[in-house]
């Protein structure tokens, strides 16, 4: 039986939407293996309304969620980070802080739905797509074996699901 719990980092420009969705979705899917934290290299400053409702179905603990900075990760004393993940295409293009311990990144991009335009239902039917969406990601990271893996079968394994079309 594999103890350890893993740290994992999503990033996003804002930490509004993608970044937060996918810490809760892990959080949650991952059942106690995982210490999930999001963070933005330029955050919002507030997580949208949006991907609020769509983290209430996941039970994850809302009152936890704010827009941060990437630094506070990068800072010492932060925890380690196992794996980091960028979630949009903005951020992986960025120059990011030096994460101690040489995790294992991988760039999982989804379309930003706080961009789209339209009506409430549009929105709301944008945000719903792409929380399944990483949701999809997220299941199939959460089902891999990472205490068998060695790091490079670990990095082309998370490589491998951020190419999978959603």
């Amino acid at each position: 039986m594999q103890d350890k719990v893993y740290n994992v980092l999503f990033l996003c420009t804002g930490n509004s939407a993608r970044s937060i969705m996918a810490e809760a979705l892990l959080s949650t899917v991952g059942k106690g293996r995982f210490r999930t934290f999001s963070a933005g290299s330029h955050p919002a400053g507030s997580v949208h309304p949006l991907a609020i409702e769509q983290v209430l179905a996941t039970g994850y603990p809302i009152d936890q969620l704010r827009s941060k900075s990437w630094d506070e990760f990068g800072s010492p004393g932060a925890p380690h980070m196992d794996f980091i993940f960028t979630v949009c295409d903005k951020a992986a293009g960025e120059a990011c802080p030096y994460w101690p311990g040489h995790p294992i990144s991988a760039h999982w991009g989804f379309e930003d739905p706080a961009a789209c335009t339209g009506s409430e239902t549009e929105r709301r039917a944008m945000f719903q797509k792409i929380f399944r969406q990483i949701l999809a990601r997220v299941n199939v990271f959460a089902s891999l074996p990472l205490h068998m893996l060695e790091k490079n079968a670990l990095q082309a394994e998370v490589n491998a699901i951020g190419q999978t079309p959603v």
